[in-house]
């Protein structure tokens, strides 16, 4: 049958339509290869051209200028100004670098454009197999899980989950009537705990949960950085003397300020025989259980009713790729399941099996996110994995064993997994001199191209963060980073002097 006038698609239409998207195809392969593989001949960062900027500020196109076209201007103005993260000097927040392969495995997911939601489809089973792979890896055989799209979803969801606990074990039913009144008219306000050090997702799930940001108890931290554990119980019991109900506390595998890690041995068995719920975020240190050697810095984790990680950080993996596990299935169900009869399972076609990823979040439609974890594992494997992760370990001690050696830099936290925080202190300045000088050297080290680290306070002084997630990193990166943090604090330093 011929088709009807007008018919539009958006794929080529004819044959010879089909050739030529298969040459520009080839042609964007072929040039982001050619970025990755050239990555250290590439600035760390650069600033983006006053004409570039205004490239973004025109209306969208009514009629369309061709893929050709359209491609030509991203790699024009968009391919050459990223935030540096794949680059070998990245070393800025908690950024994984990506892999060609995981390139590549985006790409077939697209193309196949799985509908993740479940569905009697081979893509649910490669996502069901990784979720097994990485429940096995890390502790928590036979566990409940969920592929989503970064740590602070897999956290939220996990608190999700725990409020829904902890109201059930109440007799009350949070999902049916809300925080209003789930037990009764006059129901003890639910809390949940985590140190000072806990990620800024907490105060997020709080208030998006309901629960509000004063239902946050922050505990204070031990001089390495880590939940204060007689602190958690002094404030445990105030809060159920003073009328509130706890039900959850998050221990931290990894810290973003320091790398430090909760006691999470001590913190599980204090839930246990508080009754509460055990939460682990290990957005980027879960990962260093896969390695015998750093096992320990991150042992306790395994006996967390849920946690919470991202495959995009020290998995090496394209963004978004993150995982929930929760060791009780039956509970992770019930805090998320909802019936429709549009949605109905059957016992035979498509929808054989039903939607078992939906009944444990809040997305129906989700994407193919487990494909390039499937792939990296089944080509790389785990083992290789948890030695690119010894291997930043390693490199963040190299570094900060130069900063102890040198006279004009400073180490401000102890170097436990990855992260680095130090400054430059020079001789004869003031805290505040010091301060300002180190925020002008990490801007101009970052604007130079040199390399890309971050920022954070530590007790009270601004401190240059190096986090190494990096697959790319050599020493020789490191060596670059701490020569210019030499040459930039020197001559900062000496205008400072000549300021005065």
């Amino acid at each position: 049958m011929s088709q009807l006038p007008n018919e539009l698609t958006f794929d080529p239409a004819t044959p010879a339509g089909w050739d030529a998207f298969r040459t520009l195809s080839h042609q964007m392969v072929l040039d982001m290869l050619d970025h990755l593989a050239t990555l250290n001949e590439q600035p760390a960062w650069r600033e983006m051209p006053e004409t570039v900027r205004r490239s973004f500020t025109g209306g969208a196109s009514r009629t369309g200028i061709g893929a050709e076209a359209a491609y030509a201007e991203f790699v024009e103005n968009v391919l050459p100004y990223p935030n540096g993260n794949l680059h070998p000097r990245f070393f800025g927040w908690v950024q994984g670098n990506g892999t060609p392969l995981g390139m590549m495995a985006d790409m077939l997911a697209a193309g196949m454009n799985a509908h993740l939601a479940g569905f009697n489809q081979a893509p649910a089973l490669v996502e069901q197999q990784v979720i097994g792979w990485l429940a096995e890896a890390l502790g928590f055989r036979g566990a409940s899980g969920l592929m989503v799209s970064g740590g602070t979803m897999a956290s939220t969801l996990g608190l999700a989950i725990a409020r829904y606990a902890g109201a059930k074990a109440a007799g009350g039913d949070v999902r049916e009537h809300g925080l209003q009144a789930w037990a009764e008219p006059r129901a003890e306000p639910l809390v949940f705990y985590g140190s000072t050090e806990t990620h800024g997702w907490a105060r997020k799930a709080a208030e998006l949960l309901g629960l509000g940001h004063r239902a946050f108890r922050q505990v204070p931290i031990d001089s390495e950085y880590r939940m204060d554990l007689r602190a958690l119980q002094t404030m445990l019991a105030a809060d159920r003397a003073g009328g509130l109900r706890p039900f959850c506390v998050v221990g931290t595998a990894g810290t973003v300020n320091t790398g430090a890690s909760d006691d999470l041995v001590a913190i599980a068995a204090l839930a246990r025989s508080e009754r509460l719920w055990f939460h682990v975020d290990g957005a980027y240190g879960a990962l260093a259980y896969l390695s015998p050697a750093l096992r320990p810095q991150v042992a306790g984790l395994e006996l967390a009713d849920s946690l919470g990680f991202d495959l995009h950080k020290w998995g090496s993996l394209p963004f978004g790729c993150a995982c929930l596990l929760v060791r009780d299935a039956e509970i992770h169900r019930e805090a998320f399941t909802t019936r429709a009869n549009y949605l109905a399972e059957t016992t035979r076609g498509v929808m054989a099996g039903g939607l078992p990823f939906a009944e444990r979040g809040l997305e129906l439609t989700r994407d193919f996110k487990a494909l390039k974890v499937w792939l990296t594992l089944k080509a790389e494997g785990s083992d290789k994995l948890a030695r690119v992760i010894e291997q930043n370990v390693g490199q963040s001690r190299y570094l900060r064993d130069r900063i102890e050696a040198s006279a004009e830099l400073e180490l401000l936290a102890p170097v436990p997994l990855n992260v680095v925080c130090f400054r430059y202190v020079g001789e004869g300045l003031g805290e505040l001199q010091r301060d300002g000088l180190n925020r002008e050297l990490l801007l101009r080290m970052q604007e130079q191209g040199v390399a890309v680290p971050s920022s954070t306070v530590i007790d009270g002084r601004f401190a240059l963060r190096v986090c190494n997630v990096n697959h790319r990193t050599r020493k020789s990166d490191l060596d670059q980073l701490f020569e210019g943090v030499l040459r930039l604090g020197r001559e900062l330093a000496a205008e400072a002097i000549a300021a005065a």
